[in-house]
């Protein structure tokens, strides 16, 4: 039913997808995912050589003199400007289908966050480009996956499959990117999630913001589309000021974590600190698993940090299990949300993975997986990412209990994200 919904309501591609490619002749070959890395190389001039990467970073401070002094130096672009679309053939090219496969035979959805990643990357800086200019010295980044709603459970690995996207609204050093993804289903393609990703351009050496070109929209609906973005950026500034971190909860949820309370407490004693377990639920204490990752090489970025699409797959893939292991059965995605990437991952680190089941309703599970880099030397830990993942099982799952006043805001953080995602499908 929730596929249903989500599909009736997401058209995709959006009209803006269908007009941009009205009056192409012919079928033209669309690059790959493979050309679409290849390219963000030659954009930045990035080595494939690990051995290589300093002095590949050393020459990319040249670059600083090519930087815009004001926005208003550089000149606006248009949606279609900066619209691509990449196809992932794993109908049509079997020998790459293995990397995408799960032991379900569907495809992991941990590899579509990397190609969503790399995508809206280039997007980027075809927005940015300057025909006079072989490399761009902008370093262009994600800040943020605003949300990811999927409308298909599975995503099959013998069908080709279709990335879209777009530049959908740009502040001074932001952009923000509408992304979709399609299937190959019977000669149509059908659509399978639609996503927003900002990005933020800082200078050649990644240190200091950088102006980018600003937007112009040419529609009503494109008009439309713009302001959308300008209050999705309205919504993350509202939901970060009402943070629990920040702000008491409100009465509703006082009362909330009260109920919760009251309905764990051992009646055959007079205490506070004698706390029963209600039927059908879990413990939070009891429904969390750790990961740990050695960051290589392997995972770098362009900028040669590590490649925050590889972050988000193994927080992903962590999430999973913790809701599998949770629900018992097997989970399937359906939402992504308000990951904020809120500093780099050098290589060599290690990456401390830790996914919480924070909140439950029905047969959904809302899980939120914490990341941080630990350093040996000073046996400091600190927070690079907040991932949040919404779940949907195949049966109705327990109700997840918190304990302490800690777990109780982690309950109450996990249901405004859970009623937030329930709001837009």
């Amino acid at each position: 039913m929730l596929a249903t919904r989500l599909c009736t309501m997401r058209k995709l591609p959006s009209v803006l997808a269908r007009k941009l490619n009205s009056g192409t002749s012919g079928s033209p070959v669309l690059p790959d995912m493979s050309e679409v890395r290849s390219r963000l190389r030659d954009i930045v001039g990035a080595s494939t050589n690990w051995r290589d990467h300093v002095q590949a970073m050393q020459e990319r401070k040249a670059l600083h003199t090519l930087l815009a002094k004001r926005q208003e130096d550089l000149p606006p672009r248009r949606m279609k400007d900066s619209y691509l679309e990449v196809i992932l053939p794993l109908g049509s090219q079997p020998e790459i289908r293995e990397k995408y496969l799960n032991v379900h035979n569907s495809v992991r959805f941990g590899r579509i966050l990397e190609d969503l990643d790399s995508l809206g990357v280039l997007i980027c800086y075809t927005h940015t480009k300057q025909e006079t200019q072989p490399r761009s010295p902008l370093s262009i980044v994600t800040a943020l996956v605003d949300k990811i709603n999927l409308c298909k459970k599975i995503i099959y690995p013998d069908c080709d499959i279709k990335f879209t996207g777009n530049v959908s609204w740009v502040g001074r050093t932001s952009m923000e990117v509408k992304m979709h993804m399609l299937q190959l289903h019977g000669g149509d393609y059908s659509p399978v999630l639609d996503a927003t990703f900002v990005m933020v351009a800082r200078d050649p050496e990644n240190k200091r913001p950088a102006f980018v070109n600003p937007l112009i929209p040419e529609s009503p609906e494109e008009e439309e589309i713009f302001k959308q973005g300008e209050l999705n950026k309205l919504k993350r500034i509202d939901f970060s000021t009402a943070s629990l971190l920040k702000m008491a909860p409100t009465a509703e949820e006082r009362n909330i974590v009260h109920d919760i309370f009251l309905n764990t407490l051992d009646t055959r004693t007079v205490s506070f600190r004698s706390r029963k377990l209600p039927p059908n639920s879990v413990w939070m204490e009891d429904a969390k698993l750790k990961g740990l990752q050695i960051c290589h090489p392997q995972e770098r970025n362009i900028f040669n940090r590590i490649f925050g699409g590889f972050l988000m797959r193994k927080a992903f893939e962590l999430g999973w299990a913790t809701a599998c292991s949770y629900g018992s059965s097997r989970p399937f995605i359906v939402s992504v949300d308000d990951i904020m990437f809120q500093r780099p991952v050098e290589v060599g680190s290690l990456l401390l993975l830790s996914a919480q089941v924070c909140y439950t309703e029905k047969n959904y599970i809302q899980v939120r997986v914490h990341s941080e880099v630990y350093d040996a030397d000073t046996r400091e830990h600190q927070t690079t990412n907040i991932f949040h993942f919404t779940f949907i099982s195949e049966n109705e799952v327990p109700r997840v209990i918190p304990k302490t006043y800690g777990e109780s805001m982690l309950y109450l953080d996990g249901k405004r994200h859970f009623a937030a995602i329930m709001k837009d499908i």
